[in-house]
This record gives structure tokens, sequence and C-alpha cells, in this order.
């Protein structure tokens, strides 16, 4: 109990210079009366820029409530993801981050998406069919900008972070290049600050680091569930996608885990351990009944349609040669000469 106080003392001191450094004044900088786990999950609540401008709920709402609200609109977001071929799913949670946003704005003003020639080359751009159906978002609202070196996009999106016209800027970048230290973030985070526009910071395949921002969520992509029907889920389909995210720092709260649905239709998140889903595991397919055929009712007979469809193979199964053939002579190919 000793340990666990002064590790707590620390980390509230820690906070404290935090603040100073940043120029937000905390409303709550003390340790919270009591002991035990729900104290631990009620660490510190700031004020200043950032939350002055509001947060950003994604719908999941025990997600919203470990972020206490949501993700700050006005500051700098970090989407890790661990290796390169999840770089879809962190940007298919970035662009639904965006989505959110612009549900939200009246007139909405475009998003600016800038990434090094190599991170595009690897992951590929956004697809424009699926901007409009996935996440309402027009194509031509989001805006690309290439830069050839870690350098240039740094500029390109610290110059689009200082930009009232612009509803969030999307910056990503494949590694742990040497230019993106605490000061580039720093610089980031500021700019998102003044113009009161979110920042978000997609790095693909690239190990945690410190940086000046916020929040830092671990996305990675999680198995799909069946969809659901009004008699139930349904077996042997793919429902809606599922995102594993991790908040691994947050200055609000303390790491958690969460597995979120993406619903293109209302456009909003779900919380999939307290949205009724069932979780479609591995070991839970071999559980399942052998014929997938029979999804539809019964004819008005009353016969099976799917019984007929079972000895259908895709090839004849082998059948004895009669007792006086012969078989044929080994075959060669036709370019070459015995």
């Amino acid at each position: 109990m000793a340990m666990d106080a002064v590790a707590r003392d620390t980390v509230f001191a820690l906070r404290r210079q935090i603040a100073k450094i940043e120029g937000t004044l905390s409303e709550r900088l003390e340790a919270p009366a009591g002991s035990g786990s729900d104290a631990d999950r009620m660490l510190v609540r700031r004020s200043g820029v950032a939350e002055s401008h509001g947060l950003l709920a994604t719908g999941a709402d025990h997600f919203d409530a470990a972020l206490n609200g949501g993700l700050p609109k006005a500051a700098l977001t970090e989407l890790h993801g661990a290796e390169t071929r999840d770089a879809g799913t962190v940007a298919g949670f970035a662009l639904a981050l965006a989505c959110l946003l612009l549900k939200k704005t009246e007139t909405p003003a475009p998003i600016l998406w800038v990434g090094t020639t190599e991170i595009f080359r690897e992951a590929g751009f956004p697809y424009a069919r699926g901007l409009e159906a996935g996440f309402g978002i027009a194509p031509e609202s989001l805006l690309y900008a290439e830069a050839p070196k870690t350098t240039d996009a740094l500029w390109i999106a610290e110059e689009g972070a200082g930009l009232t016209a612009l509803s969030a800027v999307v910056l990503e970048l494949r590694g742990n290049p040497e230019r993106l230290d605490l000061t580039a973030t720093r610089r980031l985070h500021r700019r998102a600050q003044m113009a009161g526009r979110p920042v978000f910071l997609l790095r693909q395949a690239a190990l945690a680091e410190p940086t000046a921002a916020p929040v830092r969520l671990l996305v990675a992509p999680a198995p799909a569930t069946p969809r659901n029907t009004m008699a139930g889920p349904l077996d042997g389909t793919i429902g809606r996608p599922g995102i594993a995210v991790t908040i691994g720092k947050s200055r609000a709260t303390q790491p958690g885990q969460f597995t979120l649905e993406w619903n293109p239709d209302e456009r909003t998140f779900l919380d999939r351990r307290h949205a009724g889903a069932i979780h479609q595991r591995p070991w839970d397919i071999q559980k399942r009944a052998k014929d997938h055929v029979a999804v539809v009712p019964l004819s008005s007979s009353g016969t099976d349609p799917a019984a007929a469809s079972r000895p259908v193979l895709a090839f004849p199964s082998p059948r004895p040669s009669p007792a006086g053939d012969q078989p044929s002579r080994p075959q060669r190919p036709a370019h070459r000469r015995a």
C-alpha cells in the first residue's frame, strides 16, 4: 500500500509538470479519495485549450467512458499499427473518426491526408468509392499530399494543422523516422490546439516513442462476427468489421483494451462486448452444424431441398477400371523426342 501511494504521488507530480509545460492548468491534481481499483481508475481531468473545443465521442459508451468522454478535438492523437498489413485497419479507424467529426459540423471542410511516398506505396490510398458508402465522405473532400521525405511530410502537416479551412489533418508515416521526435510532435500538437482542429498521426509498423500526443491508441484488426438478423446471428456469414483498440497512453485514464465495430449505416462505433454480439472464435467454428445450406425455410411440401445437394461433388468419385482395360502408355511432352 505504501508503494502504491508513493507511485500515485509520483504520477501526479509528473502530470503537474506536464501541465505547466503545456500551459494547461489542471482542475484536480491531488490524488482521489479512497483506495482500490475504483479510485485508481479516476485519475485526472484536465482543462485547457484541448478541452475547450470539446471531445469527439465515438458512440461506444464504455470506450468513451474510459477516455472521459472521447478523444480531444484540438489535439494530436496517435494511431499505431504493429505491422504494415494492419495499415488498412488503422486508416479505416482514422476515416471513421473523420466521419464522426464531419457529422457534427454544419459546413464540413475538407480533410488533408499527408503521407510519404514510401507509405503510399506500401499501404496504398483510401478507396474513393468506399469513402461515400462506408464513411459518408465525398471523394473530393479528401485531399492528398504525397511527400518524398519525412521532413517534407512533417512541414506540410504542420502548415495544414494551422489552417482553419480544414476539418482535420491526417499524417501517415511508416516506422520510426528520426525526424519524428518529441519536438516535431510538440509543434503539431500546438498547431492543433491553436487552430482548434484535430491532427491524427498514423504510425504504421512503428514502436511506441515519447511524443507530445495526449492519447495514443494501438489499432489492430479483430475477427468479424456473424451478421445479426431478427432471428439472431446468421451462421456462416460475415458481419461488421471489428477493430481491436488498446489505449496505450492517456493523460486522463489508465490503459485498457476494447473491441469496437463500425456501423456504416448509422456511422457510429459500437462496443462489441456490450452490444449483444456473439464472438466468433476459431475453436467455436467446429461446434457449428455440418450443413450450412438449409438457411431458408422448407417448401410447402415439407421436403428439405438441401438433402439432394449433399452428394453433389465438384469432381466425380474415381471408379474401378474394368478387368479387360489396359493402362495407357506414359505420356511425354509434345516438344520432346523419344
